[in-house]
């Protein structure tokens, strides 16, 4: 017996010692581990002022500042969450926000805004720079968009509302830890007590996603949850969107471009018109760029207007920037070389008495988006208050004109114009047509998308491409209905109908060149107006005047009826 006890004492041991660490283990696996979390690191601030951005329920990355007591965004963050309608001009250090009626404007550091032509003074600045960064005051911001937000300390950090829907609450039974993951050893995040409200975002087996009255979102157990309900969050109403009137007709346009190469050419005005039907609009293509100061010439005709208005017709003069004397960019970009090109350009538009402005800048740099876009924004202002038709030549959509921003363009223009053409262009790598039906189709279904469907005008072509391969080299020549007809006819070259691109096509060999042709003809244009008039067009338009067969206006008659 005495040899038996220390078999059992070591038996003992062995047995308390395998408890203790048994016990041991399972207070490590499923005790509640009591280490914080760096909130700083949590809501990623480093720097003196950074401010965490809660939007909606979700932290992103963007971050707030705090200066001076006053929370500012930064530009970029405005206008991606927020408003993207605020426009910075950085070489005249100038914040612009464009209305229906005005463009406010304010000093970069100022606590002063121009509204209407009058001062509004604010205590704190509107906008400043930190480094390179652009901030523009939460509370400024407020001005022209509905949003919420709340702000907190310790870290700082704010909750954003820009959307009202469905919030699901529930009570905290108990006090408890919300932690920064589900399970009792990842750290807290904040401790919440018995009767606390907290969101509920997420709902899993044994824990729910939440997040708390500070905006701190977390994980808590479920069994620490109870009465769960559902509410509306109340929508912020304080800003009311300002009515972007228009100046659209209530009836079809049919606009025909008439291209002046020079004054003398004004006088062809009848003549090109006469074959016509229907047409109520004409566009000269009087104005041209000249200079990067916003200047430009002018070959406008008081004889031209006075004629066209005896007839019934609106005239629309055209402006383009196709000299290659003049760089878009520097003139987009400049507030104040935008406002000379505007004053002047309504100035004469009213001295002649015309009727409406044709912007027609092509090849717009991605880069200078935002200043085209702003241009069109503020002489829609002006041409507004004079009753001046704004309508706004656009490429088919393509993902590398996006920057033209139709969307912004048919809130503050009257009528957006497709240019239904240039399909394959002088230059193109590959022969084909000029507007193929499904480019057609795609270019009116894309515009409308962001456009109402009344502001639209879609421009058919009174032109084709006469292509020639020669010695590996391709290259065209752009002629009128009746000539591409002559060519074919002439040449001997068989045509057929091509369903899958809406045309009568025609290939020859002839010596060493190889002949393409895309017949832009009168049973091309019929499949055009008809893909027309599946919609509610604001109407047609025409490139241009003296190219077309006679019997195409017999065809647009019939559209403009429909």
């Amino acid at each position: 017996m005495k040899k038996a006890i220390p078999v059992i004492i070591a038996i003992v041991l062995i047995i308390l010692i395998g408890g203790v660490y048994a016990g041991t283990k399972f207070l490590e696996r499923y005790s509640y581990s009591k280490e914080y979390a760096d909130l700083n690191e949590y809501y990623a601030l480093n720097e003196e002022g950074e401010t965490a951005i809660i939007l909606q329920d979700e932290l992103v990355e963007e971050k707030a500042l705090l200066k001076d007591g006053i929370y500012y965004f930064d530009y970029a963050t405005v206008r991606k969450y927020l408003n993207d309608r605020f426009y910075v001009d950085k070489t005249e250090g100038l914040l612009l926000y464009t209305t229906p009626v005005d463009t406010v404007r304010t000093e970069i550091g100022s606590h002063t805004y121009i509204k209407e032509g009058s001062p509004v003074e604010e205590g704190y600045p509107l906008s400043l720079y930190e480094g390179e960064t652009l901030y523009i005051a939460a509370e400024y911001v407020k001005n022209y968009c509905n949003f919420s937000y709340a702000v907190f300390t310790e870290p700082n950090r704010m909750q954003v509302y820009t959307e009202w829907g469905e919030e699901k609450t529930a009570q905290i039974e108990k006090d408890t830890a919300v932690r920064y993951q589900g399970g009792v050893k990842s750290d807290i995040l904040k401790n919440v007590s018995k009767g606390d409200t907290v969101t509920v975002l997420e709902t899993m087996e044994t824990w729910s996603k939440v997040k708390t009255k500070d905006a701190v979102i977390g994980y808590v157990e479920n069994k620490r949850l109870s009465g769960e309900t559902t509410a509306e969050r109340v929508p912020v109403t304080d800003y009311t969107e300002p009515e972007y009137t228009s100046l659209t007709r209530d009836y079809k346009v049919n606009l025909a471009w008439h291209q002046v190469w020079n004054a003398d050419a004004n006088s062809m005005f009848p003549s090109v018109l006469a074959p016509t039907k229907d047409v109520n609009v004409i566009s000269p293509t009087w104005f041209k760029l000249s200079d990067n100061a916003g200047n430009f010439t002018s070959i406008a005709s008081t004889s031209y207007v006075q004629q066209a208005h005896d007839m019934g017709l609106e005239v629309w003069a055209l402006i383009d920037n196709f000299s290659t004397e003049i760089d878009t960019k520097t003139i987009l970009s400049s507030t104040s070389v935008r406002a000379n090109l505007i004053s002047n350009l309504v100035q004469t538009v009213k001295d002649y008495q015309i009727d409406g402005i044709n912007i027609d800048f092509e090849e717009i740099p991605m880069d200078a988006g935002d200043d085209y876009i702003q241009f069109i924004r503020e002489l829609s202002v002006v041409c507004r208050k004079e009753g001046i038709v704004l309508s706004v030549d656009n490429y088919v959509p393509t993902s590398y004109t996006n920057h033209y921003n139709r969307k912004e363009q048919g809130l503050f223009a009257d009528y957006i114009i497709i240019m239904g053409y240039d399909e394959h262009y002088s230059g193109s790598s590959e022969a084909g047509p000029v507007a193929s039906i499904d480019f057609v189709s795609n270019g009116i279904a894309d515009t409308i998308a962001v456009v109402p469907e009344q502001k639209v005008i879609n421009a058919v072509p009174f032109f084709t491409r006469i292509w020639k391969t020669e010695g590996g080299s391709l290259s065209c020549e752009s002629v009128s209905m009746d000539a591409a007809a002559q060519f074919v006819a002439d040449n001997g070259i068989e045509t057929y109908w091509n369903e899958e691109t809406g045309h009568n096509y025609g290939e020859a060999q002839i010596g060493d060149v190889f002949y393409q042709v895309w017949l832009e003809d009168l049973q091309a244009l019929e499949e055009k107006l008809g893909v027309m008039g599946n919609y509610k067009l604001g109407g047609v338009a025409e490139w241009k005047l003296g190219l077309e067969n006679a019997e195409a206006w017999n065809l647009i008659e019939n559209y403009m009826k429909e």
